[in-house]
């Protein structure tokens, strides 16, 4: 099917992959979990995306990633949407983790690649089916074959798409050829899952993005899509422009995003606590640089 509207914005449009608090003993802070949840609506989030990589995942129990959601619920309410991160390389498992979530009240499910196993292509197709199938949210796609080894290739995109519970894809392919050919062919929800790519993705059909970066700056995140929207192209290019130094520094100074924003919430005293092992906690020079980044940033 080819297709020239704009799809619909199944959770909104600026979408903030939230961080996971922690205490300082390493126990999940559903208190923090809730002003950070709270502040990013605030700020302009229109949704939150929790257990997914920025989230630490990997390393959060399943009984933790439904705490999360309930507590971020009642914390923001209907003001925004609720993606649970539930992807394994279990197809069976990631079943449970999305019935999980269904139960503790998210409003979709944010689904990854299976990983290490590097499946075929037939069988990621059949893992995301068995998912969409098994709760009754709609499924966002995690294509991030950078973290998991494994592709979702274009044409798979275009058999899922026709499956009326998958809705929606994070993107982080780097691949724009292909994510033009699902967008002109589909109509599935595009978000851009790397920074660098708001604004690019956004003007070419896109929906909007989800943002580790947000948990820092949503207001700026946001405003780029504003003004695009408001038919200011050129100022949404300058915002682009001026975010870039902050996401370089967050996304591409070869420390995980979890790492660099833990380390300058924590920074700004805003909830955030430690990484879990096996990550480790950014040093005070780097802290030192993602704060000037920052600072440059809310001044410009």
């Amino acid at each position: 099917m080819t297709t020239t509207a704009t799809p619909a914005p199944p959770f909104g449009r600026a979408l903030c992959a939230m961080i996971t608090p922690f205490t300082d003993s390493g126990a999940l802070d559903l208190d923090g979990a809730q002003r950070l949840a709270d502040r990013l609506v605030t700020e302009g989030c229109d949704g939150l995306v929790l257990s997914g990589t920025t989230g630490e995942s990997p390393t959060t129990t399943d009984s933790e990633k439904s705490a999360l959601v309930r507590a971020v619920r009642e914390a923001v309410g209907e003001r925004a949407s609720i993606v649970a991160g539930v992807g394994t390389a279990d197809t069976r498992h990631t079943v449970e983790l999305a019935l999980a979530a269904e139960k503790a009240g998210a409003d979709g499910v944010l689904v990854v690649t299976p990983y290490y196993s590097r499946p075929p292509q037939d069988a990621v197709e059949e893992h995301f089916r068995t998912v969409a199938d098994a709760s009754g949210l709609p499924v966002v796609l995690y294509d991030i074959p950078g973290r998991t080894g494994t592709r979702i290739e274009p044409d798979t995109m275009l058999r899922l798409a026709a499956h009326p519970r998958i809705v929606a894809v994070k993107d982080c392919s780097y691949d724009f050829l292909g994510t033009q050919k699902v967008l002109s062919r589909t109509e599935l929800a595009y978000y851009a899952g790397c920074e660098e790519h708001i604004l690019a993705l956004y003007a070419m059909g896109g929906t909007g993005y989800v943002s580790t970066v947000a948990n820092l700056v949503p207001r700026q995140l946001r405003s780029i899509l504003d003004a695009f929207d408001a038919g200011d192209t050129a100022r949404a290019a300058r915002l682009q422009q001026q975010a870039t130094e902050l996401i370089e520094s967050t996304m591409s100074a070869g420390l995980p995003g979890t790492v660099t924003v833990k380390a300058l919430l924590n920074d700004l005293d805003l909830p955030a606590g430690p990484v879990r092992a096996p990550l480790r906690p950014a040093d005070r020079k780097t802290t030192d640089g993602l704060r000037a980044a920052y600072e440059r940033l809310r001044a410009a």
